[in-house]
């Protein structure tokens, strides 16, 4: 009996997130484009810079990172510890 509430427990932990489970960006915010660019930045200065961003509007990041088209920050906790949160990379708007 053990065996199989294991084998289950197994099975249940394999299956796959709904999609509602996982955060996605799609871009829906505003963007510019003019046909021209001023250079390329490498993925670390991209990251510092939405860091900053966070921070400038109020939120407790430690760090930012790109992640499924979004923005993942790991956020200070007020009680200690940190969480992960997503961001919209256009808007900066928290995304659930």
């Amino acid at each position: 009996m053990m065996k199989r509430l294991v084998a289950a427990g197994f099975v249940v932990l394999a299956l796959p997130l709904p999609a509602s489970a996982v955060p996605y960006c799609t871009g829906s915010g505003v963007s510019f484009s003019f046909g021209f660019s001023v250079g390329r930045f490498s993925e670390s200065e991209v990251n510092e810079f939405n860091l900053m961003q966070l921070r400038r509007m109020g939120v407790d990041a430690t760090a930012a990172e790109k992640w499924n088209g979004c923005i993942r920050a790991f956020v200070r906790k007020p009680g200690g510890g940190e969480e992960m949160q997503f961001f919209d990379p256009n808007t900066f708007q928290r995304v659930y």
